[in-house]
């Protein structure tokens, strides 16, 4: 990933997203090398970045150790070979709800009120 992907990438999801003068659109993000000023951000796009060191305010960052589990200390001959470990831990974290819920359900967050 780079600043000229990024960037491509945010005008691809802007004119998705049916992004302008009259639909807003807020991006939360990290400060990831290629999230940083100076950017080309579309018209109807408004960046805001998270604080450095804030895993409450993004809970989906403390899911990393377990996403990386079967990755760690290993060699994978091709990238077939790694997407298909990615996606086998990817389907079992997607079925243990209470691991993800135990894991990002900060106290202060707000409980859910609709269908999950």
């Amino acid at each position: 990933m780079d600043k000229g992907l990024f960037e491509d990438t945010l005008k691809l999801f802007a004119r998705e997203a049916g992004a302008g003068r009259d639909r807003i659109i807020i991006l939360v993000l990290d400060g990831a090398g290629w999230h940083t000023a100076p950017l080309a951000v579309p018209e109807g796009i408004r960046l805001v970045y998270l604080p450095p060191y804030s895993p409450e305010l993004q809970p989906a960052e403390t899911l990393w150790v377990h996403l990386d589990e079967p990755l760690a200390n290993r060699h994978f001959d091709t990238l077939e070979d790694l997407d298909a470990v990615l996606a086998t831990r990817c389907v079992t974290l997607a079925n243990d709800r209470d691991l993800i819920r135990n894991q990002t359900g900060f106290h202060w967050w707000p409980k859910r009120t609709g269908p999950i």
